[in-house]
């Protein structure tokens, strides 16, 4: 507990200087290059050090979880090997949790103490599965207690489990490495779109403008009334589809690449922020 009190204080201050940092840019952006080519720019990477460290806090639990369900499969496949040799499941989990399992440790070293400590097997490994907080871990986990439950032969169920571990990773490499050709289609499309959105910025939407400037001011009649013409932010609106374009178009690739449409937060993020950049820079003021 006092462990998780610290590194949430850690994370505050990490937070706190970031966001600070992204202010304190923000707010030279709007003395020094308010109404130039660079005012957007600047503030969006003011937005982004302020954000950083919320994005990386997300990447970093991405692949610790990764690597929790990798070591699981190996502590699993040890259990498996401890079991069938006459060991009881507490003495397994005692010896094997000495072991290092990298982000898992921690883990199973609460599951050891706690059945050192008289608690039910079933109660540590619920335990277990609701503190890792990875779904495939806790779908094994579920296994293993009903079986335990019913009475079935542990050695063969938690050999069935970790086959099953195993698939399940294989499923997701194998995934992962087919939709690479996507994830680099995803792009390619992404930034084709940028390059059509700054040809109409920088080429058509001028001369549209200037078609449109000798009626400026002028009214329009629609069935006996007059009302004055809309003045459409065309910019406004491209920067719009373009960010409307990233955050989806990410979404989807995360969606693909890793099963969860949460995996393309990263590639969302890399998308809008890179077209808008782009864009902001080298579009006309």
């Amino acid at each position: 507990m006092i462990q998780n009190i610290e590194t949430l204080s850690k994370i505050k201050i990490k937070h706190i200087i970031a966001i600070s940092i992204g202010i304190f840019i923000i707010i030279l952006d709007a003395i020094f290059l308010l109404k130039t080519r660079w005012t957007y720019s600047i503030f969006i990477i003011g937005l982004c050090i302020a954000a950083l460290p919320f994005f990386l806090d997300f990447l970093k639990e991405n692949k610790r979880q990764k690597e929790i369900e990798l070591m699981f499969l190996e502590f699993s496949r040890s259990l498996v090997e401890s079991v069938k040799s006459g060991m009881s499941i507490p003495q397994s989990i005692s010896i094997i949790s000495k072991h290092d399992f990298g982000a898992l440790s921690p883990y199973l070293k609460k599951l050891s103490h706690q059945l050192e400590w008289g608690v039910s097997i079933r109660q540590a490994l619920t335990s277990f599965g609701r503190d890792t907080k990875n779904i495939t871990i806790q779908r094994a986990v579920a296994i293993v207690i009903q079986s335990e439950q019913s009475g079935g032969r542990m050695d063969d169920v938690l050999g069935s489990v970790t086959s099953s571990v195993q698939s399940i990773k294989e499923l997701k490499d194998e995934r992962k490495s087919n939709s690479f050709s996507q994830t680099v289609q995803g792009y390619i499309v992404f930034f084709i779109f940028v390059v059509i959105m700054l040809i109409l910025q920088v080429q058509f939407l001028p001369k549209i403008q200037e078609m449109s400037s000798g009626i400026e001011g002028s009214e329009t009649s629609v069935f006996g009334k007059t009302s004055a013409p809309t003045d459409l932010n065309m910019n406004l609106v491209l920067l719009e589809l373009i960010t409307i374009q990233g955050a989806f178009a990410g979404l989807m690739i995360g969606k693909f690449s890793e099963g969860k449409a949460k995996f393309g937060i990263k590639h969302s993020a890399i998308l809008v922020i890179s077209g808008l950049l782009i864009v902001l820079t080298i579009s006309p003021p």
